[in-house]
């Protein structure tokens, strides 16, 4: 079997320590239970991940044909930094993003026995096939080039800044310069992010009863959906929230923070008590920040989840403030008759500002 490994460059491995605290106490009889329901150890993946045949060959040679390249991605049951890797990497819009755009992302259960068949066209399975690749704890990525050779392998968990350069690094192809990952990544110069859950003054604070606080206000309310570690929601409170017109525009609504995946409980603006994990997951959040509108009596209005700069943030909330989404229901139409009204009047926009 041909070895799908990197040169010793660009093999990336984490401290003897993380490693350790990836590994579960699952052993190798154990088999892959795809349900989140029946296993409450599997995490689920994101819908766009690749649904394969794991013939390896042949998903390398399709991502190719769609100009993509092929990563294929190690994990198991009860791993904290595999769900860790699902909820806080692959749950920024940015990091998805390019994930989407330059790869087919295969999951691998290190225990698991469905069939795989090699680079070389022998049948193995997960488990053998994880371990013949020297696959010893989770998450392991393995990104590759259009012939299977591995560009870049993550053995073990890397924060979201330094992952998604990861992932530009092989997309962009830039191993065929020459350019090790490590120059790469230094002239990146990305941002950790901060870690914390950013509160706005004014806001309702925990425990959060968002029917009970809001009994008999007539504002709108924004909840904003998001997680200590986002570097989105960073820019969010710490640029584009702080802007004086921006500023102006949230003082219209009753206002909350939430960490979207926290198992702490909320009282839903409907009056229902549920964890606020349950509760995101009822609405569908995936990324965050994701901001969710509601009209007074609790109904849900409007919702952005895109990476937006100051210019839609802050036609989002007037668009839910001034209540036009009662009479146009199309945002981006509101949007461009905002933006005509201001050149009319003679003023420049930078909509990435």
């Amino acid at each position: 079997m041909r070895q799908i490994l990197a040169p010793t460059p660009f093999r990336l491995v984490l401290t003897a320590s993380i490693m350790a605290l990836s590994l579960t106490a699952y052993g190798a009889g154990d088999e892959a239970v795809l349900s989140d329901l029946s296993n409450p150890g599997y995490h689920a993946q994101p819908s766009w991940f690749k649904h394969s045949f794991l013939d390896i060959a042949e998903d390398v040679a399709e991502a190719a044909e769609a100009d993509k390249r092929l990563i294929l991605y190690f994990y198991q049951d009860g791993c904290p930094y595999c769900e860790k890797l699902l909820r806080e990497n692959f749950g920024d819009r940015e990091i998805a993003k390019t994930a989407r755009d330059g790869f087919d992302v295969v999951a691998l259960n290190i225990w698991g026995d469905r069939e795989v068949t090699d680079l070389e066209g022998e049948s193995t399975t997960e488990k053998r096939f994880a371990a013949a690749l020297g696959v010893q704890y989770t998450p392991t990525m393995l990104l590759l080039d259009e012939q299977g050779h591995t560009v870049l392998r993550i053995d073990g968990y890397f924060p979201p800044h330094q992952f998604h350069q990861g992932l530009r690094y092989v997309a962009l192809e830039r191993e065929q310069s020459g350019e090790t990952f490590p120059e790469f990544y230094r002239r990146q110069q990305p941002k950790e992010a901060t870690g914390r859950l950013h509160q706005e003054p004014g806001f309702l604070v925990s425990p959060l009863r968002l029917a009970d606080n809001r009994a008999g206000s007539e504002r709108p309310l924004v909840v904003m959906f998001e997680q200590p570690v986002c570097a989105a929601c960073d820019e969010l409170h710490l640029d584009i929230l702080e802007r004086d017109s921006v500023s102006d525009s949230l003082a219209a609504f009753d206002g909350a923070v939430v960490d979207a995946f926290s198992s702490e409980p909320i009282q839903t603006p409907d009056g229902r008590e549920l964890p606020l994990r349950d509760w995101s997951s009822e609405l569908g959040i995936i990324y965050t920040p994701s901001l969710v509108f509601f009209d007074a009596d609790g109904s849900e209005v409007f919702r952005t989840e895109a990476y937006l700069k100051a210019f839609h943030i802050q036609g989002a909330l007037d668009y839910v403030a001034s209540g036009a989404y009662r009479e146009q229901p199309s945002f981006q139409r509101f949007l461009q008759a905002r933006t005509d009204a201001l050149h009319e009047r003679g003023v420049e926009i930078d909509m990435m500002e």
